[in-house]
């Protein structure tokens, strides 16, 4: 069975072309993208967090399977680089761009909860975890990405992703699936 995803976010080759000309090389597989859109979609009129906009395609794949009610918050460090995915993607009414810190935005947030969150960066994964799980509303979606080796992780980076696993799998108020399967996936579903 070939599991590449055969229909694409119209706004993709624009992200990718001009992430390519920024030198950013980190965007959404294309699998873990389609998996974006379905979980997306599963949810009409939800609330979507996104950790690590990047150049925006996670953000794309996601909007691709969002219903006009639902709406997509997403939170991105690099500001140079979000301003790609700003450029493509911010005339959509439905998603909302935060450039900053993803753990202080994790800290200072104190809206409702989200019925999926993708964290794709350190805040929300490695670190800030606990916090990000609080935001999943009962029923909600946790899902992180990158969990398999990666061209240039850190040396020790292996034991921080088993040490992560762990520690999901240790939250009794979450259901996980570990997926080796795109660059390696981890859903979670909240059950209380």
């Amino acid at each position: 069975m070939d599991d590449t995803p055969n229909q694409l976010p119209s706004t993709l080759p624009a992200l990718r072309a001009k992430a390519a000309d920024a030198g950013f090389a980190m965007s959404c597989e294309d699998r873990t993208g389609n998996l974006l859109t379905v979980l997306a979609a599963a949810r009409p009129g939800g609330r979507i967090l996104e950790l690590g906009t990047g150049a925006g395609e996670g953000a794309a794949w996601l909007l691709s399977g969002m219903d006009p009610t639902s709406r997509l918050t997403t939170v991105e460090l690099d500001a140079e680089v979000q301003a790609i995915a700003r450029e493509e993607l911010g005339g959509d009414p439905r998603v909302t761009f935060v450039a900053g810190d993803g753990g202080a935005w994790l800290e200072e947030y104190d809206g409702p909860p989200f019925d999926l969150v993708f964290a794709d960066t350190w805040p929300g994964k490695f670190t800030h975890l606990d916090r990000a799980l609080e935001l999943v509303a009962p029923g909600g979606t946790y899902l992180i990405d990158d969990l398999l080796p990666q061209p240039g992780w850190p040396q020790d980076h292996t034991t921080s992703v088993e040490h992560l696993l762990i520690e999901l799998d240790a939250h009794k108020d979450f259901r996980c699936v570990r997926l080796a399967w795109a660059s390696g996936l981890l859903m979670a579903v909240r059950t209380a």
